[in-house]
């Protein structure tokens, strides 16, 4: 985790903007902290937002194409992978991060990656936003949301 040239996150507005925070339910220290960064960045934004819980990370894309088909302007997806002995952590990781790529080019609105993949748990517990950790990535996928949705309005309303 390198950190340097990382954006800086906060001081958007993201006032009348509805978000969904799409949440796995696995590795709940993890997942609970940056549930927490995701939450603390929202209010602070003035976002109206929401929080949906899923079985795991696999299932974050079902959810949020959902999600912006009914009419959010953008979704975090959070999630925790932790790399085991088998392939299924390759499997779980690729179809997520694709799915969630897939939405949000198929829906043309913004999804804030938050989906952690890791070596080990103590990679997920520096990156989750708590006490002791070295960087907030729910903070960080819920600013990149934001920002991005102010993005595309703007685009849009320069047509």
């Amino acid at each position: 985790m390198s950190g340097k040239g990382a954006p800086i996150v906060g001081g958007t507005d993201a006032a009348g903007l509805r978000i969904v925070i799409v949440a796995g339910t696995w590795h709940d220290v993890i997942t609970d902290g940056l549930i927490a960064g995701a939450e603390r960045t929202l209010e602070a934004a003035g976002a109206d937002w929401q929080l949906v819980r899923v079985p795991g990370s696999f299932e974050l894309p079902i959810v949020a194409k959902a999600a912006l088909e009914e009419g959010a302007d953008a979704v975090v997806a959070l999630g925790v992978i932790i790399r085991g002995g088998t392939p299924h952590f390759e499997y779980v990781s690729a179809a997520a991060t694709d799915g969630l790529t897939r939405v949000a080019l198929d829906t043309g609105k913004p999804v804030g990656f938050g989906l952690l993949t890791l070596d080990d748990e103590q990679q997920g517990l520096d990156r989750a936003g708590l006490a002791h950790s070295r960087e907030d990535k729910g903070a960080e996928a819920a600013d990149a949301a934001i920002r991005t949705a102010r993005v595309l309005q703007a685009l849009r309303q320069a047509e």
